[in-house]
């Protein structure tokens, strides 16, 4: 007893022709069902140059599109033909033009002879199947599916959805419990036999003629009333991507297939040269004799599935770009953000990077150029330091820079005067470590010589912005991790402030501080903001400052910052 293959071709003939070749001198009889699609004369040129193998033969040829009938029933009447011209064939073996052999045919022959009444067929019910796509497993038994979903996705869409409204829903033949699975299985000629001389076949074939997809679900369904003995699994190894599209085999993919112990991969690219040489050459000590077992190549997949999908933390491909949320992280690593230290200290910046070891750069988002550390006209990556050139896209501008330097701890300063595109980004990247000294940008406007009324707008423009942006960052979604003082919060005891900055950027608890930077003076500041608020601007942001006496760095009174949000 042998098997006998059924293979379904649509293209790439020429490949199919050496696989067709490889299957018969194994001892294999081939019927071959060529789609209706392919022209006549490319046809007849095939069916010449397999002329002169005795057990190759060509069935009736249908019309084949996917998810739709015709499958089945090139599959019925080549499976038909296979039965009536090879007695001894045992076990029948659906395969594609596109399929190949991983290990010589005889050792696909010799495990089915040791398994004579096994029907190896993938066969789970609705309720058990999870690789469904498309919002469809039970409904597909239970609608009417007369359209083609690819040439008419519109029509198809629009009278399930008529279907659904008017709660129409077909009746299942007795007897019958919808299964799924696989299309690539191998039946034995009994179960076979029964399904195709069924008494009931009429009826059967009427009924999944409107099922949607019938070749995942005929044979599944029907093997499941006449085999002895089932299990549930094709022994051809076949993967699929987060779209159910399948994954196709290279070159590259060789020791990929080896590892796999399957019998039979699809699909396989026609172009693949290293592979069909390397499975085709009737080697029968190629492999070693082992149970199939694709789950050994599936992490391999899994990681693949998860990279095409997620991608790396901080680096955005074209089909994820677009789409807002669908990154896997904002930025690919952690970094500082600094709103109001460089206005209150003279050195923060060379101060900060002593300290913790991290690039420190300037203002990044000021409106007239980027302050890149050092204040370089060019970063890494080739950045360039042109504010128009970082305006095209500011929120690309801060990925690129952290992608740029991981490895290294990057931080920033930011403020109202700067540009506000990309504080949105900042708000919801968990990566985003943001220490706020509200108000201090009224610091500057203090020791600037600008009139009282430049300083009253300006002071109300900033306030305004900073508003908005701290209202942002104590949103619900906001995801960084945000830590806000007053300015008069902070000064009360800025070294208790200061550690809890150094520790935070440096990821650890470092040394006691025992060096700060320079403070500005602010001698006569709570009296410069009492006159705001008499000339009508009421700044509230940088806390309560008594007119008189400024508070002293060193007071014994400890505030400890509020935390917004920590992940």
């Amino acid at each position: 007893m042998t098997v006998g293959v059924v293979m379904l071709v649509h293209t790439a003939l020429d490949r199919a022709e050496h696989v067709i070749r490889h299957w018969v001198s194994g001892g294999c009889p081939v019927v071959v069902h060529v789609d209706q699609k392919v022209a006549d004369a490319t046809y007849d040129a095939f069916v010449k140059a397999l002329s002169d193998l005795e057990d190759v033969k060509f069935s009736t040829r249908h019309k084949c599109e996917w998810g739709m009938w015709g499958l089945v029933a090139a599959t019925q009447d080549a499976s038909e033909l296979m039965l009536k011209s090879f007695a001894q064939v045992r076990h029948v073996y659906l395969a594609s033009g596109s399929c190949m052999p991983l290990r010589p045919v005889s050792e696909l022959r010799s495990y089915l002879d040791s398994r004579p009444n096994t029907d190896f067929i993938e066969s789970a019910t609705t309720a058990e199947v999870s690789w469904t796509m498309g919002g469809l497993d039970a409904e597909r038994f239970t609608l009417r599916f007369p359209f083609s979903w690819r040439k008419h996705k519109r029509l198809f869409d629009a009278y399930v959805t008529f279907q659904r409204r008017l709660r129409m829903s077909r009746k299942i033949p007795d007897g019958l419990v919808p299964h799924m699975g696989s299309q690539w299985w191998c039946l034995t000629r009994h179960t076979l036999s029964a399904i195709l001389q069924d008494p009931g076949r009429q009826e059967y074939d009427r009924y999944f003629k409107r099922v949607w997809i019938p070749d995942e679900s005929y044979f599944q369904t029907l093997s499941r009333l006449y085999s002895s003995q089932i299990e549930s699994r094709s022994l051809t190894l076949s993967k699929f991507d987060f779209q159910g599209k399948p994954h196709i085999f290279y070159d590259d993919h060789l020791q990929l297939l080896r590892r796999s112990d399957c019998f039979v991969a699809r699909k396989i690219w026609p172009n693949a040269t290293r592979l069909y040489h390397a499975f085709l050459n009737n080697d029968g000590h190629s492999m070693k004799r082992a149970e199939p077992n694709p789950a050994k190549i599936d992490r391999v997949f899994s990681t693949a599935i998860e990279r095409r999908t997620k991608g790396r933390a901080g680096l955005y491909m074209q089909s994820r770009f677009p789409n807002w949320g669908r990154e896997n992280g904002v930025t690919s690593s952690v970094y500082g953000v600094f709103e109001g230290f460089t206005e209150l200290y003279e050195d923060f910046e060379p101060w900060l990077a002593k300290a913790t070891g991290a690039r420190v750069h300037g203002h990044l988002y000021h409106p007239d150029r980027v302050e890149f550390d050092g204040r370089q006209a060019f970063f890494q990556g080739a950045m360039s330091s042109n504010a128009a050139q970082r305006d095209y896209n500011p929120e690309m501008f801060l990925t690129n820079l952290i992608w740029n330097t991981r490895g290294e701890r990057q931080a920033f300063q930011f403020g109202p005067d700067d540009t506000q595109k990309a504080h949105r980004l900042m708000a919801r990247d968990q990566n985003a470590r943001i220490s706020v000294i509200s108000g201090a940008w009224a610091i500057p406007l203090y020791l600037s010589n600008l009139s009282f009324t430049d300083i009253r707008r300006n002071a109300a423009r900033l306030q305004n912005i900073e508003t908005a942006h701290l209202a942002l960052l104590q949103e619900p979604d906001a995801r960084a991790h945000v830590r806000i003082w007053s300015l008069a919060e902070f000064i009360e005891n800025p070294m208790e402030a200061l550690q809890t900055v150094v520790d935070e950027m440096a990821g650890k608890a470092m040394p006691q501080l025992t060096q700060t930077p320079r403070m500005v003076d602010l001698t006569g500041f709570g009296q410069f903001l009492q006159n705001l608020k008499n000339q009508g601007m009421h700044p509230y942001l940088m806390g309560n400052f008594p007119v008189d006496d400024m508070p002293r760095p060193d007071a014994p009174t400890k505030r400890k910052p509020y935390l917004v949000k920590s992940q």
